[in-house]
């Protein structure tokens, strides 16, 4: 496959979240295919200790938004590997990233994963958002439609680990072989609703269809104190895993029977809809922007509303409780990632914009 234009991937984060972890699987995906791209981290950061082999890697200071030398840094990598596309992610890096009027070269594309403050993103030629939504309210706080452009989010393939690998890790995490395990994924922050979750353990029954269960909570972040205090409120009515951050959480993913999603309204799209669809799990999520855009209640997900415990437990013993409903969402939910949001497809959409404002597309 031809290489096509060359694309500079910029991303300035310190840590490790949901932003993070799509960035490496697109530009893992990229080098797959053969695209010629560069990555451009913030030295020192949790993604400069990953392997991201064989693209070629540059550590930039990324120090600040308003850093002279961090600047200047960006400036001298772009004019170094002269490449046709810049493409930022986030605040920092897209600050930092001051290339010519429209019509210029290198085309700057910002990639917009959530409804943040805009003067840091409007100099950009292009801009990316990852729901239809984000889109819209891009458009409708002035960024011109024709600079707009929607590219969903796409997960990998699902890649079951052995049979002795998830027995394993049924045992590590001490979950007994006949607990359903229900899974929450996500950075602890407030935005993924995960006091609700918590909350919502208090209205469970000691066992559905016959089964104790089990929530494994697979993430760290700020709020972790806090939900360990709320959860100790719990001891004696619910068991809880904390299994910590993982970059590669496939097997948490195959282990689990349902994966849940309490997010609240402000999250955007939420990749763990996504990847519960691509491992065939049954979903319950909350009713938030994102997931209203993307889910159909009782066809691929139970849907209930955001910040209401007893509806998230209600809709938790509902898919474990009924067999034939668990299978259909998760059956559904996997044919919807296969084809909406496949790898080769988003791709895909990807390289061809790349083609298009390379080859002076778009408002340039």
């Amino acid at each position: 496959m031809s290489s096509g234009p060359c694309s500079l991937q910029l991303i300035g984060s310190k840590g490790l979240g949901g932003a993070e972890r799509w960035f490496l699987r697109f530009v893992r995906a990229l080098a797959e295919q053969g695209a010629d791209t560069h990555l451009g981290l913030r030295a020192g950061s949790a993604l400069d200790s990953l392997e991201c082999e064989p693209l070629p890697c540059y550590r930039l200071p990324f120090r600040t938004v308003w850093d002279p030398f961090s600047r200047s840094a960006v400036t001298r990598l772009i004019r170094r590997l002269r490449p046709d596309i810049v493409q930022t992610y986030m605040g920092r890096a897209t600050r930092l990233t001051r290339l010519g009027r429209p019509g210029s070269r290198p085309v700057h594309i910002a990639r917009l994963g959530g409804y943040y403050a805009l003067p840091p993103y409007r100099h950009a030629h292009a801009l990316i958002g990852n729901t239809k939504g984000l889109c819209d309210w891009l458009v409708s706080h002035g960024i011109p439609a024709n600079r707009v452009y929607y590219l969903a989010n796409f997960v990998e393939p699902a890649q079951p680990v052995s049979a002795g690998e998830l027995a394993a890790l049924r045992a590590r995490l001490g979950v007994p072989d006949e607990a359903w395990v229900l899974l929450a994924a996500g950075r602890f922050v407030a935005v993924k609703g995960l006091t609700h979750l918590l909350a919502a353990l208090d209205y469970l029954p000691a066992a559905i269809a016959g089964r104790p269960w089990c929530l494994v909570l697979l993430g760290a972040g700020p709020l972790e104190l806090t939900l360990r205090r709320q959860a100790r409120e719990l001891e004696g009515k619910a068991r809880i895993c904390w299994a910590g951050w993982h970059t590669r959480p496939g097997a948490f993913f195959q282990l689990a029977d349902l994966v849940v999603f309490p997010s609240l309204e402000e999250e955007t799209l939420g990749n763990v809809i996504l990847e519960a669809w691509a491992w065939s799990k049954p979903l319950v999520v909350s009713r938030f922007r994102g997931a209203r855009e993307i889910t159909h209640h009782g066809k691929d997900a139970w849907c209930v509303p955001c910040a209401d415990p007893e509806a998230l437990a209600r809709g938790i013993a509902t898919v474990l409780g009924e067999a034939d409903l668990a299978a259909e969402l998760a059956r559904a939910g996997f044919a919807r990632v296969s084809g909406e949001f496949s790898r080769t497809s988003i791709l895909a959409q990807y390289r061809e914009l790349y083609a298009h404002l390379a080859a002076g597309g778009g408002d340039r």
